[in-house]
């Protein structure tokens, strides 16, 4: 005998499994922070905590700032905030030698700018990084809520893994995301980056 689903059934299961696969789609990464730091990686986020760098041209920052102050005004409503997030990403991209764009890109599909974001494995702030690199070089109280601390974090991680993959900013990607020979990371950061944050 044949089983009849009522129709109303149906409709409820298919928007389950909708629903589920955007939550899967849209939930926020989670970040390669997982992976264990080696001696190097160590001493360089050591030296990067304890860096005092400043801009090299405040003209062209407060151009940038203004030009994405505007792009991030739909997802961080308080000026001051989104001002203050701007001008410690750009300060910590170029400081590790990564361009700005590319870091609101991550930092968008990461945790779409809530810097109080925690995954589900614990990876935390802006760009979700795990506790346990706090205890790796010795500053385990250090809040990786606290923007400037978390994009210094984010930032001299993922410059140590785009030396590691020699200049390959996609398998950079990749490792930062735990995902290393899959592409699907880094096209989401990348889409992030064409959609959003690219500097005309």
């Amino acid at each position: 005998m044949k089983t009849v689903i009522p129709r109303t059934i149906r409709a409820l299961s298919a928007a389950i499994i909708l629903g589920s696969q955007y939550w899967l789609s849209a939930a926020p990464a989670w970040s390669a922070t997982q992976e264990r730091p080696d001696a190097g990686m160590r001493t360089a986020l050591f030296e990067a905590i304890n860096s005092s760098d400043s801009f090299t041209d405040r003209f062209d920052a407060e151009v940038w700032l203004t030009d994405m102050s505007q792009r991030l005004q739909g997802r961080v409503k308080d000026p001051e905030e989104r001002l203050m997030i701007l001008k410690q990403v750009h300060y910590e991209a170029r400081r590790s030698g990564l361009e700005p764009e590319l870091v609101l890109a991550l930092i968008n599909v990461e945790s779409n700018f809530d810097h109080f974001a925690i995954s589900s494995v614990g990876a935390r702030g802006l760009m979700q990084i795990m506790p346990f690199w706090l205890e790796e070089i010795g500053r385990p109280d250090d809040n990786l809520f606290d923007i400037s601390t978390n994009l210094r974090f984010g930032c001299t991680i993922l410059n140590i893994y785009l030396k590691r993959e020699k200049g390959d900013m996609r398998r950079a990607l990749a490792r930062y995301n735990g995902s290393v020979g899959k592409n699907w990371y880094p096209q989401r950061v990348y889409k992030a980056l064409g959609s959003t944050w690219y500097q005309q």
